[in-house]
């Protein structure tokens, strides 16, 4: 678990690492300052809230977004917020290191969210630049 990181909204750590690979759980558009607060309004703030607590986690490791390899995310309205999602995804990685991704449409999530994001990532091995 990672300290400051969003409330776990089901049995489940943050994140887990084996042999420099680390597997993050899908995080929720929650707000780790108040957990019970309502939730974004939209996909837009949706996606970014999901983003900044993936930040987070991987911050925790001492990981950022340079360091995933690969991305799975949960739309519940697939049709209508894939283009908006989108959007809000590639902001946050460069045009040439973005990472592999499915992106999947599905009928409800944990919450009520509209989204849901889970990574791989991969720690450096010792000395590598």
């Amino acid at each position: 678990m990672i300290a400051g990181g969003p409330r776990p909204v089901a049995p489940f750590s943050h994140a887990v690492e084996a042999d420099g690979w680390v597997f993050l759980t899908g995080q929720m558009p929650t707000d780790p300052a108040a957990p019970d607060a309502p939730l974004p309004a939209g996909i837009e703030a949706q996606t970014r809230r999901v983003m900044e607590n993936l930040r987070v986690v991987l911050g925790g490791l001492g990981l950022d977004l340079s360091h995933v390899i690969q991305c799975r995310c949960y739309l519940t309205e697939f049709e209508r917020d894939y283009a908006a999602f989108n959007a809000v995804y590639q902001s946050f990685f460069p045009p040439d290191r973005r990472p592999a991704r499915t992106t999947v449409g599905v009928t409800a999530l944990a919450v009520g969210a509209l989204v849901e994001i889970d990574m791989v990532a991969r720690r450096p091995a010792e000395g590598a630049a």
